[in-house]
């Protein structure tokens, strides 16, 4: 076959969860994304919603018989040696979609050819067919040490669960519940004095509510660092839950930059800045507190933005007072407090 060698890698990876604008919601999925050259290789696919198979929610069982496949040790799960390399966040059912790909030997080496768009049991290539991407041809050591790490218990994981502190609990129970239907457990507690340094160590994030004083959170900080954990924390002062289950999506997120679709939001008088690394679908929305403290929700923007940074128009009314714009993509939530 004609195809270059490409580098084969895995790293961890998310799909974030949140609460949207008319009370929908989407799951967060830890999952472990392909890397091809250097590359995420779902970057490469613009405005894909989706995660790979290999994903840490998974019944050990099917994780395992998925790195298997990977490996060509179990037959295709589809027609022409076909194998899902990307399916649905949300149910994992091939009649939403997947992406699909063959999957060969070639002597020693690895060959993934023919990427396609799926909803069936058959591909149709010349319809929806990826042209633009692969074939990719990785060498056999490389392509079977990085797999087969994950059966070797080498899975990447994240700390999905998060510490809520403060003694007034009708807010924080209510961020708990939306962070726990998004699939990210929550507790809630005034303190952590006495928790044991093992118990903490599970939390990925703090949130400190409203009634948390100064002397509260710093004897929280100083009982995580005794633990050893250097875990971020979360202003939890502004009671717009959706709000604050994208901050506690971003503290959650510690993939490095590079591995970002999106990396930078600003927000400032009449305008939004944000800067993408490759073509995704971004959406924003505004969020404040009215003079009544009543939460205000408002739709920026939705849509697919090229590689670079972006200048987006801010609706005056949507900013009034003390606002904030949160930025979503597939994989990255930020939020920004909008300057003045």
């Amino acid at each position: 076959m004609a195809a270059e060698y490409a580098t084969f890698g895995l790293t961890p990876a998310t799909r974030a969860g949140g609460l949207l604008a008319g009370g929908d919601y989407q799951v967060h999925r830890d999952f472990v994304d392909f890397v091809v050259d250097g590359r995420p290789l779902l970057f490469r696919l613009s405005d894909l919603d989706a995660v790979s198979p290999l994903a840490s929610d998974v019944p050990p069982a099917i994780f395992t018989a998925q790195v298997r496949g990977l490996l060509l040790e179990a037959e295709a799960p589809l027609p022409a040696g076909r194998y899902i390399v990307y399916g649905c966040p949300e149910c994992a059912d091939l009649a939403c979609g997947a992406v699909t790909a063959v999957i060969e030997r070639d002597g020693e080496d690895f060959v993934w050819r023919d990427f396609a768009w799926q909803t069936g049991v058959h591909a149709d290539l010349e319809l929806n067919g990826y042209h633009g991407i692969g074939p990719f041809r990785f060498r056999g050591a490389e392509y079977r040490t990085a797999l087969a790490a994950l059966l070797d218990g080498g899975s990447p994981g994240t700390r999905r669960r998060v510490l809520l502190i403060g003694s007034r609990v009708a807010l924080l129970a209510r961020l708990a519940a939306a962070l726990r239907t998004i699939g990210i457990g929550a507790d809630i507690a005034q303190d952590a004095e006495g928790v044991p340094a093992d118990e903490l160590r599970a939390y990925g994030a703090v949130v400190f509510g409203r009634s948390a004083g100064a002397g509260e959170r710093d004897a929280v900080r100083r009982a995580f660092a005794a633990a050893g954990v250097d875990v971020p924390c979360v202003d939890g002062s502004v009671p717009v839950v959706p709000l604050l289950v994208a901050r506690t999506e971003q503290a959650l997120d510690r993939s490095p930059r590079e591995r970002r679709r999106l990396t930078d939001l600003t927000a400032a008088g009449d305008a939004a800045e944000v800067e993408v690394t490759s073509s995704c679908r971004v959406r924003l929305t505004a969020y404040r507190v009215d003079r009544l403290s009543r939460a205000r929700t408002q739709d920026l923007f939705d849509g697919v933005l090229e590689p670079g940074r972006h200048r987006v128009p801010l609706d005056p009314k949507a900013v009034k007072g003390e606002a904030f714009v949160v930025a979503r993509t597939g994989g990255t939530v930020l939020v920004a407090a909008v300057g003045r």
